[in-house]
């Protein structure tokens, strides 16, 4: 015969102050990621930066500077307004590669290094629906920033490299 000593061998689950800690932790679980997803989707203002064309075009790009806004981007997006678009900003300068999987829309790139000069531009990328999924990029030079804009921007403008860009955050 074998003894448990300290557990009852109960085949109706667990007890009950067992149930109520797990139903607390549930609820504070719940409550940590409401309150990250406010976080990260709520930020007045702070999350977009009026990027200014050298013709004087302004676009409203919306920033994404965390890991989970750096991977999907634009991904499942129906449509992308004019005058609007985003601004990917990573933590250092690198020959960044982006994807377009799960994007519903082409889009337009623009590399943008440190000093704020165009160092790449992709015309017109197609969304991708199947891996594996093309990669854009890398730039020849190190790049800080990539935005991304409707399809056609880029001709519109006649936004090429070398050309300097500036930024202003919308408050």
């Amino acid at each position: 015969m074998t003894e448990h000593f300290g557990h009852a061998n109960t085949a109706s689950g667990p007890s009950p102050p067992k149930r109520s800690r797990v139903f607390v932790l549930s609820i504070l679980a719940l409550m940590v990621l409401a309150g990250s997803f406010y976080m990260t989707n709520f930020r007045s203002g702070a999350d977009i930066v009026i990027v200014t064309f050298p013709g004087g075009t302004e676009i409203q790009a919306e920033v994404a500077d965390t890991p989970e806004k750096l991977f999907f981007g634009l991904a499942f997006r129906e449509e992308l307004p004019p005058g609007s678009g985003m601004l990917y900003i990573f933590a250092t300068s690198d020959r960044h590669r982006l994807r377009t999987k799960g994007f519903k829309i082409p889009v337009d790139m623009i590399w943008v290094d440190e000093s704020r000069h165009v160092v790449h531009v992709v015309e017109r990328a197609e969304p991708c629906h199947t891996d594996p999924c093309p990669a854009y990029g890398p730039p020849p030079e190190n790049a800080r920033y990539v935005i991304q804009t409707v399809a056609g921007f880029v001709q519109e403008e006649r936004v090429q490299t070398g050309v300097e860009l500036k930024f202003t955050l919308r408050l």
